[in-house]
């Protein structure tokens, strides 16, 4: 994972849905699939099963996991020269320009210009 990636609020982020869906994160931690970056949470429900047809289930908490990968949505442009300024192509989009030696942090587009949050499993 990149040395700057720290994921910051992803687990009050992770703590917001499940509580919303009557559950509870469990487990949370930073985790990598296929080289990307990402977070993998477990919950389980504040509920019961409840009334089953299965027998014994009915005190039983319901539990789930899942992976959510960050991945890049750009690449670097096909004459990358390290003397002019980068240029990167997003998702087939217009190319965004970024010249290291001008450059401001307002810069850079919005997040999910440059990546896509999805889930792994």
């Amino acid at each position: 994972m990149g040395d700057r990636f720290t994921g910051a609020g992803a687990r009050g982020a992770a703590d917001a849905l499940a509580a919303d869906n009557d559950a509870t994160v469990i487990g949370f931690g930073p985790t990598e699939v296929n080289g990307h970056p990402g977070f993998r949470a477990e919950i389980e429900t504040r509920y019961t099963v409840g009334d089953s047809i299965i027998p014994g289930t009915e005190s039983k908490h319901a539990k789930a996991d899942a992976t959510a990968v960050i991945a890049p949505r750009c690449d670097v442009g096909p004459e990358a020269d390290p003397d002019r300024p980068v240029e990167l192509i997003c998702d087939g989009g217009d190319p965004i320009e970024i010249d290291p030696d001008d450059f401001e942090p307002g810069d850079l587009p919005d997040a999910s210009v440059l990546f896509a949050v999805h889930l792994a499993d």
